[in-house]
């Protein structure tokens, strides 16, 4: 799920945004080790009650004494049972109900948010802002087609809107897709007049993402990924790459040693904020993925916070 819209036409952030790489030389970013830890804003909704406080020193000992007490696998297998799915209908449950409100506070502007809940909104703001930066390093978006596939409340697809982009914007949330299209009527349709006439509404469909189609310029799909293990990641990378002419952006969890340590102890911590699964990807598993149906990786970024991480890519065809 992407978010409602924190940034203007014009963004602005304390700290600027980072350096992206050319994918033959991108030097490792030095590790900060985080007092707690939190996926990407579509995970496992991790908020400040229901945060694992960690030393970084402490990880591997905590993670393998700690494992043997709880099965976070049964859990998820009770929540899928209680929705009568597996993930897709969990993801599709959540977001659309205590998800739904708990992440619009988020993704939105209100100060009614705690420490973390700040961190993470400022986190995903910036892989939003990289991602804009990301489509206008070629030139204006003026009348380029663009696909925001898991728009959240829409914070991407708005500025795009505002920019001039011919933006269709799906989510397999209704009441995300909902509250997307209120926000855009509210920013786009509003303070206008003939000398500064509307932009063109993003067209606002309930999809999930196995269900797109059509062709665009663009495809973005924004910390989404971290819903599908790395078998079904693959097919939904080829499928998104399918629908794009041009570019594929994409931004996704990464899977290295020590996210992964930290998310397997954050998830002995369970709790009402912690309703989907999160799944994090290796950066040379979707590069391959994207190798496989004749894309290549061109632009790469680590997005940190204290509570956020993020990988950011731009792929085109090779």
């Amino acid at each position: 799920m992407a978010c409602s819209s924190p940034l203007s036409s014009t963004i602005r952030f304390r700290t600027p945004p980072i350096p992206f790489s050319n994918p033959k030389f991108s030097p490792k970013p030095k590790r900060k080790t985080p007092t707690a830890f939190a996926l990407p804003p579509p995970s496992s909704a991790v908020d400040g009650t229901t945060l694992a406080v960690i030393g970084g020193s402490s990880v591997v000992a905590l993670a393998a004494a700690a494992l043997s007490l709880a099965d976070p696998e049964m859990r998820r297998r009770s929540q899928a049972e209680e929705v009568g799915g597996g993930d897709k209908e969990v993801v599709r449950e959540y977001f659309n109900s205590t998800g739904f409100q708990r992440w619009k506070k988020i993704y939105g502007e209100t100060d009614d948010v705690n420490r973390v809940q700040r961190d993470i909104r400022i986190g995903h703001a910036k892989t939003v802002e990289n991602a804009i930066l990301m489509l206008t390093d070629e030139g204006p978006l003026e009348g380029v087609s663009v696909c925001d596939a898991g728009c959240g409340t829409g914070c991407l697809a708005i500025p795009l809107a505002k920019q001039g982009a011919v933006v269709t914007a799906t989510d397999i949330s209704a009441a995300m897709v909902a509250e997307a299209e209120k926000q855009a009527r509210e920013e786009l349709l509003t303070g206008n007049d003939e000398l500064t006439p509307a932009p063109v509404m993003p067209k606002f469909e309930v999809k999930d993402l196995e269900s797109l189609a059509g062709k665009f310029d663009t495809v973005v799909c924004l910390d989404v990924l971290i819903h599908y293990p790395q078998s079904k990641a693959d097919g939904m990378i080829a499928h998104l790459a399918s629908l794009a002419d041009n570019r594929l952006i994409l931004s996704f969890a990464p899977k290295t040693l020590y996210y992964d340590l930290l998310k397997r102890v954050g998830e002995l911590f369970p709790g009402p904020s912690k309703a989907t699964r999160a799944y994090l990807h290796a950066e040379a598993d979707v590069e391959r993925a994207l190798r496989k149906v004749g894309w290549k990786i061109r632009k790469r970024g680590l997005i940190t916070t204290q509570f956020y991480f993020s990988r950011l890519i731009e792929a085109v065809p090779a």
